[in-house]
């Protein structure tokens, strides 16, 4: 038996049909839509027999086989597995099992493949392999899972993933295969053990790769997002992705989604095809036209990313205090925060969870790679009701790629945790008095920085590598600091403060003498002649209408294994400002922030022998987007993929501390077309500029790479860094669309 139904009209073609075709034994007795929003259609079907739906965009074709039903003597349901519904006929053929009917035409009938789903499928040919290598069908989560692996994608930090190769995909019979991804990390070696298809790695390749003239298969990944909300309120969504650089012809992205989809019909149109980048974009967007005609449901970068209601930044258990933090409340290392917003600085904390998404290059996440801080975006966290009722509670906190756990604990795991997480000895950051003169930068080196900070001694090998493209100025030692101290009696004071019951026993006590103490230093602290003399000279030596850049430069941060990011300030002095002493002493009163006091308590670094140095240099203004790179791909480290991971925002809008509802250009520039072919991924589009528009040009993209290329092997070098070194850099583009790169620091995993 045949019926016919018109997906436009539906309701109408159904009852028009089976009115004529009553009688037969088979009846439709309504339609539906699944809560994913698919078409499914209700029958009886006795144990004798199953159906086969199909669907086609003409009344008298039978083109593709899209979900099969077994009789089990009562209501059935067939499910037209794909998530946009479009103009189209579907086709219900009623077979008894004695038919020994073939579907897929691979010479077994699809009696004997239901029996064995998994194993077999009867809407594929695919040849039966052992379920330990793979599946040609995945009925639900649970097999999923079980050939599932966690891997990095742009984006999604350790999330599942399950390969997927297609042979054959050029012709009318083409095969799928799930790959077991736990026990196959290519395509290539399940091809060539699972399934004896290839010996050659190079045929294979240019037969799945890169072009689609001579494309026999396809291969890629099906991702699971946990957190992502489907416009229907669904909780998470697959995505199937092909590798970046790989520009796939719509009519192989088409054959590759419907036969995932129909292989996997517990998704509920769960399911969308994600153009990963600019390749794929571009691609996509030339056959728009057939896309729109198609039952393929697409999503970018954009929608996928932007609306997930959890992201873990960085992963990890921890104990404290839980408190929701709504203004400017004291936070101290033993509090788990939940933040509204993201902060400009946050001093040391056990935990965080924003309430607003957050980037890996912001300087709070950047704090919490340093500090082993588990970090993590929970869209509604503070009235979440996993939360709410432990706010004011010891908790233990668990933030997990997918997901969080928290419950309530004790002060004795609080206690045993904090004395495991914190060093046992105090340690002497290395200070170097015998340099005595402010130097240029041009007249210094790598080797100079337990003089000046390494923020200034990275910035002079900058100068050194890309002349023109970094800030040229002077350096301010931490004798100038250590000469300041003694000569104000400040060291005593701040020993004693230091000693201090109080002071030692309570972090406001501790916050709000702090902040006493700074406010001495700049209303109060006198220079000696001779440094006040020094610093006019460095300030003559700019030219009048010239703003002047004072950035603090500390022997505790800029370091390999503990960059310090967001510690400290730094200041922009104007010509109204009168003398350049005046903001050489709010730089150095930044030494003793409640923030950076914290964060060196945690550390047991001795504040004593802490030490500010300035770097000075030309402000510059009205820069047209900055941002922060890591010379290295995050997502897919190692070597064979090199790459860049880029954080770029327009205007002054920091990249490092944006304002409340900023979200910055996110992408991966990454070499991925086997042949120096850089890819450029998007994850996130900036909210600063219009929709479509990009901050950065390709050229551009590609200019900053190559400086960033720069910047890798040179720091490698100094550093002595092994295959998992890289540097982290904050660039500027200015008005005449240069860049000028600021700044470079070793990144911390």
């Amino acid at each position: 038996m045949t019926a016919l139904i018109n997906r436009k009209t539906l309701v109408l073609f159904l009852l028009f049909f089976f009115i004529l075709d009553k009688g037969k034994g088979n009846e439709i007795l309504y339609t539906s839509r699944s809560p994913g929003g698919l078409i499914q259609l209700h029958f009886t079907l006795s144990s004798d027999e199953y159906a086969v739906l199909h669907r086609d965009d003409t009344f008298t074709g039978i083109n593709r086989a899209i979900h099969i039903v077994r009789g089990e003597g009562e209501l059935s349901i067939a499910k037209d597995p794909a998530p946009i519904p479009r103009t189209g006929f579907l086709r219900l053929q009623i077979h008894k099992n004695s038919q020994q009917v073939d579907t897929d035409g691979d010479g077994l009938s699809d009696l004997t493949e239901m029996n064995s789903l998994g194993l077999m499928n009867p809407l594929n040919p695919a040849p039966a392999i052992g379920t330990s290598k793979g599946r040609v069908y995945i009925p639900d989560r649970q097999t999923y899972e079980s050939l599932s692996h966690r891997d990095n994608f742009p984006g999604s930090a350790n999330i599942s993933e399950v390969k997927f190769v297609i042979y054959d995909i050029h012709t009318s019979s083409p095969k799928l295969y799930f790959v077991n991804s736990k026990q196959y990390q290519y395509h290539y070696t399940f091809s060539r053990d699972a399934v004896n298809r290839y010996n050659s790695n190079s045929l294979f390749n240019s037969h799945t790769y890169f072009t689609n003239s001579r494309r026999r298969n396809t291969a890629g990944s099906i991702v699971y997002h946990p957190n992502y909300v489907t416009p229907s309120g669904q909780t998470g969504i697959y995505t199937v992705e092909f590798w970046p650089s790989d520009p796939v012809a719509f009519r192989f992205v088409e054959t590759s989604f419907e036969m995932i989809a129909s292989s996997m019909p517990y998704l509920d149109g769960q399911i969308a095809y994600h153009p990963s980048s600019e390749t794929q974009k571009t691609l996509h967007q030339s056959e728009i036209s057939q896309y729109k005609r198609s039952h393929v449901a697409v999503i970018d970068s954009e929608d996928l990313f932007g609306n997930s209601t959890y992201s873990a930044l960085n992963t990890g258990e921890c104990f404290g205090k839980l408190r929701f933090i709504t203004g400017s409340q004291t936070m101290s290392s033993r509090d788990i925060v939940i933040l509204r917003n993201i902060p400009n600085d946050i001093t040391h904390v056990a935990g965080i969870i924003t309430e607003q998404n957050q980037t890996p290059l912001s300087h709070i996440n950047l704090k919490a790679k340093q500090n082993g801080t588990p970090n993590a975006y929970l869209k509604d966290a503070s009235t979440d009701p996993r939360i709410t009722p432990l706010i004011g509670q010891n908790v233990k906190l668990s933030i997990n790629p997918d997901g969080i756990d928290i419950r309530p604990a004790s002060q004795e795991e609080i206690e045993t945790y904090f004395e495991k997480i914190r060093p046992s000895k105090t340690s002497f950051p290395e200070r170097n008095l015998s340099y005595d003169q402010i130097t240029q930068l041009s007249n210094m080196d790598f080797s100079m920085s337990s003089a000046f900070g390494s923020k200034a001694t990275n910035l002079a090998e900058l100068n050194e590598i890309l002349p023109m493209r970094t800030p040229n100025g002077y350096a301010i030692p931490f004798y100038f600091y250590d000469a300041f101290m003694k000569h104000n009696g400040f060291y005593t004071e701040a020993e004693q403060m230091i000693n201090d019951t109080l002071f030692q026993s309570f972090p406001s006590v501790r916050e709000n003498r702090l902040k006493e103490f700074r406010k001495r230093i700049k209303e109060t602290g006198i220079l000696p002649n001779w440094m006040l003399n020094a610093l006019n000279d460095l300030q003559n030596s700019f030219p009048e209408n010239v703003a002047i850049r004072a950035r603090s430069s500390t022997n505790n941060e800029d370091l390999q294994g503990f960059n310090g990011a967001g510690l400290y300030e730094s200041y922009t002095h104007h010509k109204e400002e009168g003398h350049f002493a005046n903001t050489a002493k709010q730089v150095w009163a930044g030494l003793w922030t409640y923030r950076a006091f914290e964060e060196r308590d945690f550390w047991r670094i001795d504040h004593m022998t802490a030490a500010m140095g300035i770097l000075v240099h030309q402000s510059f203004q009205n820069e047209t987007a900055n941002g922060v790179g890591v010379t290295k791909n995050i997502y897919l480290p190692g070597p064979g993929w090199e790459g860049h991971y880029v954080n770029v925002q327009v205007g002054e809008n920091l990249v490092t501390n944006p304002e409340p509802g900023s979200i910055p250009e996110e992408y991966i520039i990454a070499n991925l077309g086997f042949g120096s072919n850089y890819e450029i991924q998007y994850i996130r589009n900036s909210n600063q500029i219009e929709s479509g528009q990009r901050i950065l040009t390709r050229n551009q993209a590609l200019r900053l790479k190559d400086y960033m290329d720069i910047v890798h092997r040179h720091f490698k070098n100094l550093y002595r860094g092994n295959s998992n070194f890289a540097m982290e850099i904050e660039f500027k583009l200015v008005e005449n669309g240069e860049f000028i790169i600021k700044q470079a620091r070793p990144w911390i995993e």
